[in-house]
């Protein structure tokens, strides 16, 4: 006869060996590598909350504490490898596999550790693919996660970066699996109930509040004269020209600087009300000038920022805020929502080819992607019309009745032609191909694909590759705005200038747009003590943005 309560019992076998080391549901953070020792398994899938910002931190030390003869050969699962102990696991055999989405901060370390053989890679995922995946063949065993408080009963307030929270409590907690939660603090009533208690098998109160990584906060004293210049290009060229309302933008000092453009160029322009209303964004504290100006109509987070949470209390009507005031985030609900929601994603990447595919994977360094594949790919299920989307879609062409073609959502790659240490950004091959090959793997990490990518824009031009109608004019009008690259050099320069006259490769001054003019003065802040006024003193920069 078939047993079909397998996993049940053995849920609740790690359970009864945890208790051991609890009150309740409560554990004490020394307790913590027993804990972790007595629930965990050999082998088992294990997520571990490493998201964008937010670090279950005392967690990750826990675990990397551990006998590595009582746990090991672990699958990790998780989105972020971010702190140090993320990888330190791998290096004393308590993990072995690895599934994850972004490593930004250690994307020098894991490259190495790929190249090394010291970790079994699944697959660099984006974010909605890495979730979908927890409900279908990488179901966490044990997950553990992140929560600013809770109360005795395990009720969760996971406060204003909630995140990843929620999808990874759901996947494990109703397949059972067992849920471990770190928390700032015990208390008798959380502010709201963000994870009920019964999803919650064990509650660690952490030896220090858990890790938030400012990663969205951009100085606006960094921003420079050629950000500046690419940002009136993007507002010009592709904001108005599609009348773009609903979108979403990458990390980087471009997007800010367009950011903070918004007050001030975008306003001359007569654009407040028909651009940038409606976005999925973490709250970047560079959009606060256009909050406060009237641009921005409401904005829906992945995360939150260090600093910004008196500024999104204050202001209901922009951000997706609790009873309690503080914001409500959601990744795997704004990765969706910029996926199919929005009109355009633009960000930045390392590397763009001849074809026009882009990623961040270079020969020293596997950043991952995050949600940029995500928000920068165009969604065949899709059915909704907007202006924007069936302008670029009649743009792409095609035959047969409009009313069955498809719209196209644009997605936009703002890099300049060299990066830091000027390194070219375009390439004949991508990075991603050798690594592929050094690794063993089938599909090379490839960020956003050729055929999703709709315009490149550089401090030479912008390159509209949705008015291109075949392999040439793509790759001339890539190689056109590649500047002085090597890829900009060999251009041919007749095909170029004809793909000019067609408004496919566009100049600044085709645009009406003098470079000279690109001065930091349009920036609605210089500083982030602008940015704090902007706020009238609600935004609170982390210590190391502070320099008055």
């Amino acid at each position: 006869m078939t047993d079909w309560r397998k996993q049940r019992t053995a849920r609740d076998e790690r359970i009864a060996a945890g208790r051991a080391h609890a009150s309740g549901k409560v554990v004490r953070h020394e307790a913590v590598v027993e804990l972790l020792e007595a629930v965990l398994r050999p082998g088992d899938r294990v997520c571990l909350e490493g998201d964008n910002q937010k670090q279950a931190d005392c967690l990750a030390r826990g675990l990397g504490a551990c006998d590595p003869s009582k746990v090991h050969d672990l699958h990790m699962v998780q989105s972020g490898i971010v702190l140090p102990e993320h990888l330190d696991v791998f290096e004393t055999g308590i993990a072995r596999r690895l599934d994850y989405s972004y490593s930004g901060p250690q994307g020098a370390r894991i490259a190495k550790m790929l190249y090394g053989g010291q970790i079994e890679l699944g697959a660099v995922h984006t974010y909605l693919e890495l979730f979908a995946r927890y409900f279908i063949d990488l179901t966490p065993n044990v997950a553990l996660i992140a929560g600013v408080s809770a109360d005795r009963a395990g009720n969760l307030y996971t406060g204003p970066n909630t995140e990843d929270t929620p999808t990874v409590v759901e996947a494990t907690a109703f397949k059972n699996g067992v849920v471990i939660a770190q928390v700032n603090q015990i208390v008798d009533t959380v502010p709201r109930v963000d994870i009920p208690g019964d999803r919650i098998d064990f509650v660690v109160e952490a030896d220090k509040p858990f890790y938030v990584e400012p990663l969205f906060t951009r100085d606006p004293a960094a921003v420079t004269e050629t950000q500046i210049l690419m940002a009136m290009m993007a507002i010009k060229g592709i904001y108005a020209e599609y009348g773009i309302r609903r979108l979403n933008h990458g990390i980087g000092f471009g997007t800010a600087a367009i950011e903070l453009l918004l007050p001030t160029f975008a306003e001359k322009l007569g654009l407040k009300g028909k651009i940038a209303t409606n976005w999925a964004l973490n709250p970047h504290p560079t959009l606060i000038p256009a909050i406060e100006s009237g641009f921005v109509e409401q904005v829906h987070c992945f995360g939150s920022e260090v600093g910004m949470d008196r500024y999104i209390a204050a202001r209901p009507d922009i951000f997706f805020t609790g009873a309690d005031g503080s914001l409500r985030s959601n990744r795997a609900f704004c990765q969706t929502a910029g996926l199919y929601a929005c009109d355009l994603f633009i960000g930045s990447t390392l590397q763009i080819d001849l074809q026009g595919h882009s990623s961040t994977v270079t020969t020293n360094r596997v950043a991952g992607f995050g949600g940029a594949p995500n928000m920068g790919s165009d969604p065949h299920g899709r059915r909704h019309p907007s202006d924007t989307w069936m302008k670029a879609g009649r743009e792409a062409g095609g035959t047969g009745d409009p009313a069955l073609r498809r719209g196209r959502k644009l997605v936009v790659q703002l890099v300049e032609t060299f990066g830091d240490g000027l390194v070219p950004a375009f390439v004949e091959h991508l990075d991603a191909l050798e690594l592929a090959k050094k690794i063993g793997l089938e599909l090379a990490p490839v960020m956003v694909y050729a055929d999703d990518v709709t315009h490149i824009v550089t401090e030479e031009g912008i390159a509209n590759l949705l008015l291109c109608r075949d392999a040439d004019e793509r790759e001339q009008a890539i190689r056109g705005v590649a500047g002085y690259t090597e890829v900009g050099r060999g251009r041919d320069r007749a095909k170029v200038e004809a793909l000019r006259a067609r408004g496919i490769v566009r100049r600044p001054e085709d645009l009406g747009i003098e470079p000279l003019d690109a001065d930091r003065s349009l920036l609605a802040a210089r500083s982030i003590k602008d940015l704090v006024h902007w706020s009238g003193g609600l935004y609170e920069p982390p210590a190391r943005f502070r320099n008055w």
